[in-house]
């Protein structure tokens, strides 16, 4: 049995393939095996996945049609014999000691998971900064759900933790199978989060995310519904499972509310009114079912829920005016920024780095 297996999910991701493989095989864990599924790629990333397989023999390939990110990394995990499961998207990479580091960590400690922080990268500059995901004060502590509720409003980040195989397994935690890319880390990183009753988080970064790739779903806006499936699939996942729902619910509803105000923002205004309609409608049968308690007002403005469920059209109007003022943020953003968090200082000015600290 292999101490890790590696997924690696893959589509048309040929300008990054070479780089993200190389920093797996190169890791310091050599007790590693390296599974790529090929999601239909329509470029050369195949070749370049058979010409690695060649030359080290950890590496597996699933070749298939092309069916969505959820179907292929349930796909991995079905044939994934490792004692903890990690992942590395193909336009990323890793750090050579990620997986060592996380393994020893996660087996001295019997972990269900361990979750470490990351770097984002852009590859046009070559610049890296740490994310800041993991608070200080929780790294290196042995966590439930419980000790800290606001774990699970964490970026999902899954590419930068592993997760012990049989936790998975038995707790029937997968990837939501939607069609594309849109998401679906989001409901896997949830029911992780929610059920790991031996959990640590690590400080320390070693996957590079790129920021950098056109191809990436975070650049779509075409998938109007992605986000509520995920939504939807964490409360199924939470409804059969009430000991858990007692303890998160609260904060699940926050979080699902902001998510569903984030994408009304950030969708083409074409489809606004029509996403709003299905986000008063879930919302009302929450309230309706006596769901929505004193702990969801803790991160979710009360305003702004009787408005959506009293006057969608209002409502409509509010979201609009905050995607404008988005908008011209980001252009203001563009010429002049500062950004802090614990381990970076940013400013730019006219468009222009002048100021990177950390």
């Amino acid at each position: 049995m292999p101490k890790v297996s590696v997924l690696v999910p893959v589509y048309n991701t040929e300008k990054y393939l070479e780089e993200c493989l190389n920093s797996i095989v190169k890791q310091t864990l050599h007790d590693i095996e390296i599974i790529c599924i090929n999601d239909g790629s329509t470029d050369g990333s195949l070749q370049i996945l058979k010409e690695y397989a060649l030359k080290d023999k950890r590496i597996k390939i699933i070749d298939k049609e092309n069916s969505g990110y959820g179907a292929s990394m349930n796909m991995g995990l079905d044939i994934a014999a490792g004692d903890y499961i990690g992942i590395v998207e193909s336009d990323d990479f890793a750090d050579a000691k990620m997986f060592e580091n996380l393994y020893n960590i996660a087996k001295s400690n019997n972990l269900d998971t361990v979750k470490s922080d990351f770097y984002y990268y852009s590859g046009k500059t070559g610049r890296t900064r740490r994310a800041g995901n993991i608070k200080k004060k929780n790294s290196g502590k042995l966590l439930t759900v419980k000790d800290d509720l606001m774990m699970l409003k964490l970026m999902p980040s899954i590419w930068s933790a592993i997760y012990k195989r049989e936790f998975l397994i038995s707790n029937g935690i997968r990837f939501l199978e939607t069609a594309g890319a849109s998401y679906q880390d989001t409901s896997f990183a949830f029911k992780v989060l929610s059920t790991a009753k031996r959990l640590m988080f690590e400080n320390k970064a070693y996957l590079y995310y790129r920021q950098d790739n056109e191809n990436s779903s975070v650049k779509s806006k075409s998938k109007v519904y992605a986000i509520c499936d995920e939504w939807e699939e964490i409360t199924r996942y939470i409804n059969k499972k009430p000991e858990i729902k007692t303890i998160v619910n609260d904060v699940k509803l926050s979080t699902q509310f902001n998510s569903y105000k984030w994408n009304a923002i950030r969708i083409d205004e074409q489809f606004r009114e029509e996403f709003i309609d299905k986000y008063q409608k879930t919302f009302k049968i929450y309230f309706e079912n006596g769901e929505i308690q004193k702990g969801f007002y803790k991160k979710a403005d009360k305003r702004e829920l009787d408005l959506l469920l009293n006057d969608k059209t209002k409502y409509g109007k509010l979201i609009n005016d905050l995607a404008f003022k988005q908008r011209q943020k980001e252009k203001r953003r563009k010429l002049f920024s500062v950004r802090i968090n614990p381990s970076r200082v940013s400013i730019v000015l006219f468009g222009k780095q002048i100021v990177e600290i950390g």
